[in-house]
């Protein structure tokens, strides 16, 4: 009885301790290669479609001057833009969503730029009356930020 009972013990132990494999390696090593690739493929293609936008970005740059953005946004290539405010805006073409929620794209960046408070009440960002010719240079010059 009491072998009975150490075998099963012993048998509970293994089974705790025996090591689950990762889903992950279930897939053939040439597969995780080619899964790779089209993936990192898929993400080249995809930044090419955002690099032709609207709007001149030297403007852009001295748009962002002029409204004293830098009070509020680090941006590189702005004087006195050094703010603490709101996020920095450095690497802007390598981000993802605009305002943590929005999808990145030109025309919708230059929205937020001209009215950032139409499209999420509880903003911080204020609208400074932007034109929306101004707002896609902005967001020309932001989007030659990598």
């Amino acid at each position: 009885m009491k072998a009975e009972v150490r075998r099963r013990k012993a048998d509970l132990f293994f089974r705790a301790a025996r090591v689950i494999p990762h889903p992950s390696s279930f897939i053939p090593r040439a597969g995780v290669a080619a899964l790779l690739a089209a993936a990192l493929a898929a993400g080249c293609g995809g930044q090419e479609a955002i690099t032709a936008i609207p709007g001149d970005p030297k403007a852009g740059r001295a748009a962002l001057e002029r409204y004293q953005c830098g009070a509020c946004h680090a941006i590189p290539g702005v004087a006195g833009a050094t703010g603490l405010v709101g996020p920095p805006l450095s690497r802007y073409s390598k981000r993802v969503y605009l305002a943590g929620k929005f999808p990145q794209e030109p025309a919708l960046l230059a929205k937020w730029i001209q009215d950032a408070p139409s499209l999420a009440p509880q903003t911080a960002m204020p609208n400074v009356g932007v034109s929306a010719g101004e707002a896609r240079d902005m967001a020309a010059y932001l989007y030659q930020l990598r």
